[in-house]
């Protein structure tokens, strides 16, 4: 393998990176423990690794800067790739449940990942209550983004797939150096060298897109992009300290508010979202006259990208009804105000925003992530978001690993300067498991915060006339 270029989107990850902000994503597997007194999770994960290296190019590859940083990084194979550094062994302490276990997740993901290895890191939980244990993954999304790391996770826990264990296994290939910089820096001054075609390309498209836009009935939602949100306890400068939680939710609860209703799923949820941060900033007396704006991440993947594993992901700027006080209301403004987004979003494609990201010059672009990253430019200028919010839509049959079956896939984000929430559901079979990531000092009762969305998620089962929700955490 040679050197690959990053996308200008999966440099930006890194640009964004400071001391109080990473750029990885996370997410938990909670496994039942087969009925088999020689089960051992760590060997299990670690020979399914070990086979995985083989066939997923993305964990084994290492970053390579270059000079100046005149340009966007490159990856290349690791030729001192150690499997051992990335899989750790530990364990929480009794009795084991949520709390410890939120508690070590919250810990981890307040620390950086090592730029001299390849990205990731994964810890096997032991000491879990209910003979249970965890698989904790940390990725930096520089990587792979959402859709792609379901992808490889599908294939890691699926029997049958790619990813079973075999016997006839090619051994794990290894790079056979890492280029020098003077090497790197030729490679990169090519590719300078022919940026200037690929923006005039650029240019053609993004001006036929315009002209089409500017033909449209919407054209107007073009120029009316939501101009900075309200500030909100959690709107201001995040430290390096995270808090952590999350909760489990029947799917058949979400669908049977939707049928109800008559409005989607995803309602739903910005609708119980939307509810639950209304009281909490009640209740701190702290809330806004004007809605808040939630940051809606949007896959844009095709499936026929040349580089499967590069970032393909947009977003979608929506305000939610924390204004409105009434339920009914609320989940009917969260429908109009969610497809007023998505034709914003729809106006210009997607892959344009994500491909000029790619003709920026490297130093610029850091140069401008420092800008938007300075903790004095969260307090003062205006913020695209008040909040995260992502619906993820995860695997619907069990995922599997030696006879060990998982019960629950709770998604773990991220948070940024200016945005110190983010809330991420994720479908998994029969479940939506909701995970809060905070700043542990803008929401130091994120415990209670959660609890209010599933207080929120019983007024929207009460308004459809269905009966008392059921959580299992």
């Amino acid at each position: 393998m040679g050197l690959t270029q990053l996308s200008g989107i999966d440099a930006s990850y890194l640009y964004l990176e400071t001391g109080r902000s990473f750029g990885h994503v996370s997410s938990i597997l909670l496994f039942d423990r087969p009925d088999d007194p020689t089960y051992n999770a760590y060997e299990e994960y670690r020979a399914r690794m070990e086979r995985a290296v083989v066939d997923f190019v993305p964990l084994r590859r290492r970053l390579v800067e270059v000079p100046f940083g005149i340009d966007h990084p490159y990856w290349a194979e690791d030729p001192d790739f150690d499997l051992d550094f990335h899989i750790r062994h530990v364990a929480v302490p009794a009795p084991g449940g949520a709390a410890e276990l939120n508690a070590l997740i919250s810990r981890l993901i307040g620390r950086p990942l090592d730029r001299g290895k390849p990205l990731w890191e994964a810890y096997v939980i032991e000491g879990l209550e209910n003979d249970r244990f965890a698989l904790f993954t940390k990725m930096h999304h520089a990587t792979i983004d959402g859709a792609a790391g379901a992808m490889l996770t599908h294939q890691m826990f699926t029997e049958g797939e790619l990813l079973d264990l075999r016997e006839d296994a090619p051994p794990m290939p290894k790079g056979d150096r890492i280029p020098p910089p003077n090497e790197v820096l030729g490679r990169a001054m090519i590719d300078l060298a022919r940026r200037p075609a690929r923006m005039i390309r650029w240019q053609r498209k993004f001006i036929q897109s315009a002209i089409q836009a500017g033909r449209s009935e919407d054209r107007g939602k073009l120029t009316s992009a939501l101009q900075g949100v309200p500030r909100t306890p959690f709107n201001h400068a995040i430290t390096a300290n995270r808090r952590f939680t999350w909760r489990s939710i029947p799917l058949d609860d979400i669908k049977a508010i939707k049928t109800a209703l008559g409005c989607t799923v995803n309602d739903v949820v910005m609708a119980m979202c939307a509810g639950a941060l209304r009281r909490y900033l009640l209740e701190h007396d702290a809330l806004p006259e004007d809605p808040l704006v939630a940051m809606v991440p949007v896959s844009i993947r095709t499936g026929e990208e040349e580089d499967p594993w590069t970032n393909r992901v947009s977003s979608i700027f929506a305000a939610i009804p924390t204004n409105e006080a009434d339920a009914a209301a609320r989940i009917t403004a969260v429908g109009t105000t969610m497809a007023d987004g998505k034709k914003r979003h729809d106006l210009l494609p997607a892959d344009l925003l994500v491909d000029i990201a790619s003709l920026a010059p490297g130093r610029l672009a850091m140069q401008a992530a420092r800008l938007a990253t300075n903790p004095r430019v969260a307090e003062s200028a205006p913020q695209p978001a008040n909040v995260v919010i992502s619906n993820v839509p995860g695997p619907r049959e069990p995922l599997t690993m030696g006879g060990a079956v998982v019960r629950h896939y709770v998604p773990v984000s991220t948070i940024v300067d200016g945005q110190g929430l983010n809330i991420t559901v994720q479908s998994y079979c029969d479940t939506l498991d909701l995970g809060l990531v905070a700043c542990r000092e803008l929401v130091p009762d994120l415990e209670h915060l959660i609890d209010l969305h599933l207080e929120e998620l019983d007024v929207l089962r009460t308004l459809a006339g269905i009966g008392a929700v059921d959580t299992d955490a």
